[in-house]
């Protein structure tokens, strides 16, 4: 489909309450559905000033073109929804692409990429309220952890609180956990190895009140071959997350595909590989995607 911004912006100056209504009226669903699987389009990377894709510095900044993407990912055959910051799930509801998907908050969007207070990540997106209030159906929180910088303890703070407020609702929460470190240049890099993927997992699935609506959003290990060992850390559900777009799209797919087989595995939560892949051909990124679960 074609986004007509003009329209969008009539909406949000003349009619801002019909957000609103279309979130009040919008047909839900429910989480997983007859498949037992769980297939997520993610675009929340903008709120954090990560506009990049591979080599192009500022992809994700083109709006209508990143909403016609998003549009034409859902419209495929078992996509079951996306993930994704209020501005670009407000366009949504207004273009009505969220009917019978299963929408999920991105709540913790304030580590803004390559800032020095990364690791102090805020919750600036969806409260657990909001999420509530507009009948969303799932959050998503980003838990990095530095054991050299003292802004993850705030974050990890934050993080459990969120979660005992989304469990109090009976909202299923995503947290996506990493063990971070800082470079010699002082980037930000996420640790893949199994021991730090391990880690993170035990101390995300420990985290609140209760673990009961508790998801874990996770990435496949440097070597493959060590994720049947590293689930055994948790019995949390979880999915893939995506990464990084790479030059080897076809050896993501075969990751995602061996991860898919263990038990906790539950499905894949995908951004940037599919919305924008080296090729162009979004329909086919996203329906290989699903063919895989």
């Amino acid at each position: 489909m074609t986004v007509d911004v003009t329209e969008l912006v009539r909406l949000r100056t003349q009619r801002p309450e019909a957000i609103a209504e279309a979130a009040a009226r919008r047909e839900r669903r429910a989480l997983v559905g007859t498949s037992g699987r769980l297939m997520i389009v993610a675009a929340d990377h903008p709120a954090r000033g990560a506009l990049g894709v591979g080599d192009r510095r500022f992809a994700m900044a083109n709006r209508a073109d990143l909403l016609e993407r998003l549009c034409l990912a859902l419209s495929r055959p078992g996509v079951d929804g996306v993930l994704a910051t209020a501005d670009i799930l407000d366009d949504l509801l207004l273009l009505g692409a969220l009917e019978g998907k299963v929408v999920m908050g991105s709540m913790n969007r304030g580590g803004l990429q390559g800032a020095s207070f990364e690791l102090d990540d805020r919750f600036t997106g969806h409260r657990p309220e909001d999420i509530e209030r507009l009948n969303f159906d799932a959050g998503k929180l980003l838990l990095r952890i530095d054991y050299d910088d003292p802004g993850s303890l705030t974050t990890l703070e934050s993080t459990a609180r969120a979660i005992d407020a989304m469990a109090e609702r009976r909202l299923p929460v995503f947290v996506e956990p990493f063990i971070s470190r800082r470079t010699d240049e002082g980037r930000l890099r996420n640790d893949l190895s199994a021991e730090a993927v391990t880690r993170s997992i035990a101390i995300a699935s420990g985290l609140g009140g209760t673990s009961a609506y508790t998801w874990l959003k996770l990435p496949v290990t440097e070597n493959p071959d060590d994720m049947a060992e590293v689930m055994q850390t948790s019995t949390l559900p979880a999915v893939l997350l995506g990464g990084e777009v790479g030059d080897d799209q076809d050896g993501a797919y075969e990751k995602w595909r061996g991860a898919l087989q263990l038990p906790t595995v539950q499905g894949l939560v995908v951004g940037r590989s599919l919305l924008y892949p080296a090729d162009g051909d979004v329909a086919a990124a996203v329906d290989t995607a699903v063919g895989l679960l």
